[in-house]
Parts: structure tokens; sequence; C-alpha cells
């Protein structure tokens, strides 16, 4: 099973399409992202990313109900183990 998560742009660097990096915002936590995939994507841009690269851009909103639906099932998840 894969799993991709939403997350923000703060920063980009790299001029060249295929070796841009984005320093990405998962609710807190900032990682490196590749950026090839989504030549379009800027900062303050949401993006789901796998494995380190961002596959696709997507909007605030949607990337909100995501963020909100797996927040939930962490959650659940929790409950569960008590």
């Amino acid at each position: 099973m894969c799993l991709a998560v939403p997350g923000k742009i703060r920063s980009i660097s790299g001029d060249n399409p295929l070796t841009r990096m984005g320093k990405v915002d998962f609710g807190g936590v900032v990682k490196d992202v590749a950026l090839a995939y989504v030549p379009e994507a800027g900062v303050g841009d949401y993006v789901i990313v796998h494995v380190g690269f961002a596959i696709s851009k997507l909007d605030e909103e949607e990337a909100r109900k995501t963020l909100e639906l797996l927040r939930e099932m962490g959650e659940a998840a929790d409950r569960e183990e008590t």
C-alpha cells in the first residue's frame, strides 16, 4: 500500500526543473522534496508527496480535507490501541 501526503511548499531552491527542490511543511514537520514532477508549483502551493517526490499539485481546500481525514484516522488508531 502506498501513502501520499499533502504538504505546503515553504521555499524552493534551484533553477533547473529536473533538480528543483522545495522545503515542504507537513503540519510542522518540514522535509526536502523533489519538485521535478510539478514544475508549475510555487511557494505557498500544496502538493501531494510520495517517497520524497511531489507528484501533483492540489488546492488548499482539498489539502485541508485530506489532512483532517489523516488526523482522524490517526486518532481512531490511537483509540484502538488503548
